[in-house]
């Protein structure tokens, strides 16, 4: 289904994008910034295609949250790398995800489906803008043709690049808090369950 297709794609999309990111050539890094920007509309695209034409399977339901996560978090691993961001952000950032994303699967398996909060996809906004923010102010270092000096100093003398992971840091942690909270309930359902069950 076309869903699950763009899904799919945007996973595929993933190891072009972190190429460019690392390769030496003046149109490598804008086209990173397109190649996320075109995974990020997939994104948006194929959930509003899945419920619009009631297309929503347990694959999909997989397969998206899944994407999503590679693309985001081979985004921030690479900052890190490269420099533009400390490693502690990227892996708190990481580790959130991937905590939310398996503790879903699991109560998944048990046939248990958790609340998903509106700060969940806020969430995903803010980092996915934060992104985009960073992958512009590369693209822009590396287009010559485009006279961009002073917006680029303005990024760097209010070192933009950081406080604008930082929140988007604070923020991630926060919605990965609060789902716990949401879904403190049924958690401790679970738990219970599981210790009589053992």
């Amino acid at each position: 289904m076309l869903p699950n297709i763009l899904t799919i794609a945007r996973i595929l999309l993933t190891p072009f994008f972190i190429l460019c990111l690392f390769y030496d050539a003046p149109w490598a890094r804008p086209m990173a910034l397109v190649i996320f920007i075109v995974a990020s509309v997939t994104d948006a695209w194929d959930g509003y295609i899945a419920r619009k034409k009631d297309l929503v399977t347990k694959t999909g339901a997989f397969l998206d949250p899944l994407a999503d996560k590679i693309l985001v978090s081979s985004a921030f691993i690479s900052f890190a790398i490269i420099g533009k961001i400390p490693y502690w952000m990227a892996v708190l950032i990481i580790s959130r995800d991937l905590f939310v994303t398996g503790l879903r699967m699991l109560f998944l398996s048990r046939g248990v489906s958790l609340i998903t909060s509106k700060l969940a996809k806020l969430k995903t906004v803010t980092q996915i803008s934060a992104i985009v923010f960073v992958l512009s102010y590369m693209a822009l270092k590396a287009i010559t043709l485009i006279n961009a000096e002073a917006l680029l100093s303005v990024i760097e003398s209010f070192n933009l690049i950081y406080y604008a992971v930082y929140g988007v840091t604070l923020f991630t942690v926060y919605t990965g808090l609060n789902y716990l909270y949401v879904n403190r309930k049924a958690i401790r359902e679970f738990v219970t369950t599981s210790h009589d069950l053992s």
